[in-house]
């Protein structure tokens, strides 16, 4: 057993640059999961500044100064954030708000439909299961009550969180977009010289998680945005709830889509009925997820992610687990790094000895 394990050690973390890399990634992983929460605002302002580099190489590749085409990318970046806390998250928040206040309505009316279904279906549904699926609705509308009553009674902590992050995310995207030459510098004065190794998986991962990250901001965008206007024009409730719903689901791969149709069906359903104005939305909204799967994800993501979907899903429910919305946005480009640095990492091939 001590020779197989020796062999396996030998194989895999002969070469120093290895070892190296090893610890460093562990190393990572341990102070975001142990510090985490507390550098929350300091990951935030990377993430968003590491989404706005691409746009300052460009305007500084055309000959604008470095200084000025920062502050017109920070100044963008304000700009949008200002539109968002002034007019989409008021339009949000009434949104949650008046469906909170409705649900007891519609449970009562999908109540007095269910109750039909045993008169109409005998063989196939009963009495007994339509009262259980009604009190298991109940039970989870009650939980959904009692979290939002404990949301109102601990919200005061939360908006001084939000007023912490609005002041200090800013400041940091700031820093990092400024700066970003100086803080590269600083951190690879720390790296070992010899570092064949980590530069060769660092620009694979920049190339990759370049194109993803910035790629989904732009999917969630459109995909929101253009369903906003799709709902707002064939009148739907809650349309940018809903949006904001569709928008978001594209961060998940495959069960995104899925999960995200239920709401804006039952919606539909609750508001039309089965008519033809419910018929024109889902097929709108088929279309949507046709040419968002189709058309727009091959025009935005040039490197394609070369992972097997059952490692995508693994992903997702494992970082997910891990570091939640975040940790689920970032499974495809952590699970390209885990496979990068697989694919470089050095094998001592086992002397095979020769036959007589």
């Amino acid at each position: 057993m001590f020779k197989v394990l020796r062999d396996w050690i030998q194989r895999y973390f002969s070469d120093e640059e290895a070892v190296v890399l090893a610890v460093l990634l562990f190393l990572a992983f341990t102070a975001v999961l142990t510090l985490g929460g507390m550098l929350a605002p300091v990951l935030a302002g990377m993430v968003l500044a590491y989404l706005m580099q691409g746009l300052v190489v460009t305007l500084e590749r055309l000959r604008v100064p470095g200084g000025v085409a920062v502050g017109l990318v920070f100044a963008l970046f304000m700009g949008a954030l200002m539109l968002f806390i002034v007019v989409v998250l008021p339009l949000l928040w009434h949104q949650l708000i008046t469906l909170f206040n409705e649900l007891p309505g519609m449970l009562a009316k999908w109540q007095s439909l269910l109750l039909l279904l045993p008169e109409r279906y005998p063989h196939l549904v009963s009495d007994e299961q339509v009262l259980q699926a009604i009190e298991a609705a109940r039970g989870e509308i009650g939980k959904f009550g009692q979290w939002a009553l404990t949301f109102s009674l601990s919200s005061l902590p939360l908006l001084v969180n939000i007023m912490i992050y609005l002041v200090l995310v800013p400041i940091l995207v700031f820093f990092f977009l400024k700066d970003r030459a100086m803080i590269g510098e600083w951190l690879r004065g720390y790296l070992p010289r010899e570092r064949a190794l980590i530069t060769r998986v660092a620009q694979e991962m920049n190339r990759q998680i370049a194109n993803y990250i910035r790629g989904k901001g732009i999917e969630i965008v459109i995909c929101g945005g253009v369903t906003y206007i799709a709902f707002i024009a064939l009148g739907l409730n809650y349309a940018a709830l809903l949006a904001l719903l569709v928008g978001l689901s594209v961060v998940v791969p495959y069960v995104g889509a899925v999960v995200v149709t239920v709401p804006v069906l039952l919606i539909a359903l609750f508001q039309w009925g089965w008519s033809d104005q419910f018929i024109y939305l889902m097929a709108v909204y088929g279309i949507i997820q046709t040419l968002d799967g189709n058309v727009l994800v091959p025009l935005l993501f040039s490197e394609a992610v070369n992972l097997h979907p059952v490692a995508i899903i693994c992903a997702v429910l494992l970082f997910g687990g891990l570091w939640g919305f975040w940790g689920v946005f970032f499974a495809i480009p952590l699970a390209t790094l885990f496979k990068a640095v697989l694919d470089a990492w050095p094998r001592k091939e086992p002397v095979v000895a020769p036959l007589l």
